[in-house]
């Protein structure tokens, strides 16, 4: 990918913790690239460490850190240089922003949401309040919320119009790039359909780039221009969602993709056999090779990151 159109790079990224049970390797050393007006979905099974990378690159990270090390680069700029307060007034909300999981958890229940929307545009864009809430309204005509919703408290409103208001609340200062946390989780299968267009359609209008994480295949691919496939704290698998979709390279990634249902294909759905791998004592070697149909002997050393037809892919079956 070009300089010019490369948005983000992340290089060697780590993000460790500390618990009473050990030391947790939430993200072990991430390589990823994301160019401009570029949607790439995230995928794998819960606790593999995709929220986790999603708080590495705002530096929304707890008290607990053990080990947080790499580069992250937001065109040339490495963010990992800046300290937290530079971070704070220029990144974090102005240049990247977030929608967090569970959106009624992220709104304040005692605040009218047009408010909570038009504050980041007051504290980070230096907009008058009023001038904040004009902006804000538009906003909201955008995601497709009703103006006099902005009177409302969180509580008075659906599922997906409580999301549609957090989404609202990240493009508000015009980021280059959206952190979308399992979006459209816990919402009925038409809102998610309704959100998801609602995101593309955004995506060509501001020219905003994604980074999607969720478990859910089938709705991202609506979304998606490239996936990643993350397992036990390490990315396995990254291509272009057309070719990624129709056949997956790692044998994690077909395993995903066959226990989709199908609508078109007579095929039951499949299932993983066994659990992930704990993330304090990871296995030596590749991580997926207890539960791979696929495993041999060299699967007990650490697989290098093999790149074939321009897609990555971390499997000894590719050497």
């Amino acid at each position: 990918m070009a300089t010019s159109e490369r948005l983000l790079q992340i290089e060697s990224l780590y993000l460790y913790f500390r618990t009473t049970k050990g030391v947790v390797q939430a993200v072990d050393g991430i390589n990823l690239e994301l160019g401009r007006n570029e949607a790439i979905v995230i995928i794998g099974e819960s606790g593999c460490g995709k929220t986790s990378l999603a708080r590495a690159i705002l530096r929304l990270l707890p008290r607990n850190v053990h080990k947080y090390t790499g580069k992250v680069f937001l065109g040339d700029l490495n963010v990992m240089e800046l300290s937290e307060e530079e971070f704070r007034q220029h990144i974090r909300w102005m240049r990247i922003s977030m929608v967090p999981q569970a959106a009624m958890n992220a709104l304040n229940p005692v605040l009218r949401v047009g408010d909570q929307v038009a504050e980041p545009a007051i504290i980070h864009g230096g907009l008058t309040k009023r001038e904040a809430l004009e902006q804000a309204i538009k906003m909201f005509r955008m995601v497709g919320v009703p103006e006099d919703f902005a009177s409302r408290y969180a509580f008075e409103l659906s599922g997906g119009m409580r999301q549609r208001v957090a989404i609202a609340m990240a493009l508000i200062t015009s980021p280059e790039l959206v952190v979308l946390d399992e979006p459209t989780s816990a919402l009925d299968v038409l809102t998610q359909a309704n959100i998801m267009n609602m995101l593309k359609s955004i995506k060509w209008d501001l020219g905003v780039s994604y980074i999607l994480i969720t478990h859910d295949i089938s709705t991202s691919s609506e979304l998606a221009d490239r996936v990643a496939v993350m397992y036990a704290g390490q990315i396995v698998e990254v291509g272009d969602a057309l070719r990624f979709f129709q056949s997956p390279l790692h044998p994690y990634s077909r395993k995903l993709m066959n226990s989709v249902p199908r609508l078109r294909v007579d095929m039951e759905p499949e299932f993983i056999v066994g659990q992930p791998p704990s993330l304090i004592f990871p296995p030596k070697g590749c991580r997926f090779a207890e539960r791979c149909p696929q495993r041999f002997g060299r699967c007990a050393e650490d697989p290098p990151i093999i790149a074939q037809n321009g897609r990555q892919v971390k499997c000894w079956l590719y050497a």
